[in-house]
């Protein structure tokens, strides 16, 4: 995949507030199909770093990029054509639908006093149908549970037609249960060829469901890569400041336990 232009290419890029550099050094390269799961404690800069991505706060160094371009000289319609959101709950005070939520993702690329129409009415109903969720069309947002809510982001990502999607917990608060099902449908969006990056505090979950991890601690980044190359025992230890063991299962897969 050397040849592929990444979605989303950060370089040598610092993040903060009013000129404060909260987080340094990061590097990395979203490719399509990719999952890449961003893990580190509270506090060392994690929500900056995807308001950089986003393009809502510039970087204080270094540079982003979106298919090759500098995110800076793009505007905000080529951004959201470029890149979804999905944070980690829907909090809305109007009793939407579901088909409400995912057609304003539909409707992104219109102009600011245009309505949806047929086409994105459709793109809508294809997002919630492909998520298998078509059943919740009609329902309230507000009287959804917290898992059918993440679902319903999901699917507004899908039908904005973005080629990547920044993921904020999107599994922060869920049941098993549903923590199962957004896992099945973040890989469903890889599977489809966009690209993914989220963050979580679930070394577990970055194993099971990421291609790459970037692990920011206090100090700064302490890996970045392949994920059964990036989270070790050891990386988690220096991450979370605590000890850290990993234990391989039947299926040869591998959990972490504290030390």
């Amino acid at each position: 995949m050397g040849g592929v232009i990444p979605l989303i290419a950060a370089q040598a890029l610092a993040v903060g507030h009013a000129g404060r550099t909260i987080l340094s050094g990061v590097d990395f390269a979203l490719r399509p199909a990719e999952v890449l799961c961003l893990l580190g404690p509270n506090g060392v800069g994690k929500t900056t770093l995807f308001r950089t991505l986003l393009g809502l706060i510039p970087a204080i160094a270094g540079e982003v990029r979106l298919a090759g371009r500098p995110i800076g000289t793009l505007s905000r319609a080529e951004i959201a054509a470029h890149l979804a959101y999905v944070p980690q709950s829907l909090a809305t005070p109007f009793p939407y639908t579901a088909l409400d939520i995912v057609t304003m993702g539909a409707s992104t690329a219109l102009g600011p006093f245009a309505r949806p129409g047929r086409a994105e009415r459709e793109r809508a109903e294809a997002a919630l149908d492909g998520l298998g969720i078509a059943a919740l069309a009609r329902e309230e947002v507000t009287r959804l549970s917290g898992g059918q809510r993440q679902m319903v982001l999901i699917a507004r990502a899908m039908a904005q037609r973005a080629v990547a999607v920044v993921m904020d917990e999107p599994t922060a608060s869920l049941d098993f249960a549903n923590r199962i099902r957004v896992q099945e449908a973040i890989r469903a969006l890889a599977e489809r060829g966009m690209g993914v990056i989220l963050s979580t505090h679930d070394p577990d979950q970055a194993a099971e469901t990421g291609d790459r991890a970037l692990l920011t601690g206090r100090s700064g980044v302490i890996a970045c890569g392949p994920v059964d190359r990036a989270l070790t025992a050891e990386n988690l230890s220096r991450l979370y400041e605590m000890p850290v063991r990993d234990y391989t299962l039947a299926d040869g897969s591998k959990v972490f336990r504290r030390g």
